[in-house]
């Protein structure tokens, strides 16, 4: 797969600036910038939360663990995170678990960590496993302009 049609389409669409890196199999955000050689600092895992019976990405470095109180007091009580149902049903066209960093492509609103803002470039998922996406800051900047900003995570 590489990269999943519709984040290509948006990419394409918006003029995003990009490189795709090809690495081996892998099924979590830490072994993928392992296998890669990069920091999971500036790796951007998503991770799916529905709230008030929307959905939405919250976007943070790989080497951190989400704080949902934090979102909570952001956000309002009423988030929690989303099942692999319906993860698998908004990212169809994605493999399991390989969910890029840009939630506007597919209808989502975004919240972006302030730590994943903070670096100098940014790599995420392309929608497969075996494959990231490169990006300067001000790409990531551009893809993710509509976005809420916060600190919600911690670092491992």
């Amino acid at each position: 797969m590489a990269i999943s049609p519709t984040l290509q389409k948006y990419l394409a669409a918006e003029n995003i600036q990009y490189e795709m890196i090809p690495h081996e199999l892998s099924m979590t955000s830490t072994r993928t910038a392992e296998a890669c050689h990069i920091s999971g600092d500036c790796l951007a895992k998503s991770i799916v939360l529905r709230r008030d019976g929307q959905y939405m990405l919250a976007i943070l470095p790989a080497s951190h663990h989400l704080r949902l109180s934090d979102l909570r007091t952001k956000l309002g009580d009423n988030v929690d995170m989303a099942d692999e149902s319906e993860i698998n049903r908004l990212f169809s066209d994605c493999a399991h678990g390989a969910i890029p960093a840009v939630g506007k492509c597919y209808g989502l609103d975004s919240i972006v960590d302030d730590s994943i803002e903070a670096q100098p470039e940014i790599y995420m998922e392309a929608g497969d496993h075996q494959t990231l996406l490169h990006m300067g800051h001000a790409q990531f900047v551009r893809l993710t302009a509509d976005a809420q900003h916060g600190r919600f995570s911690s670092h491992d």
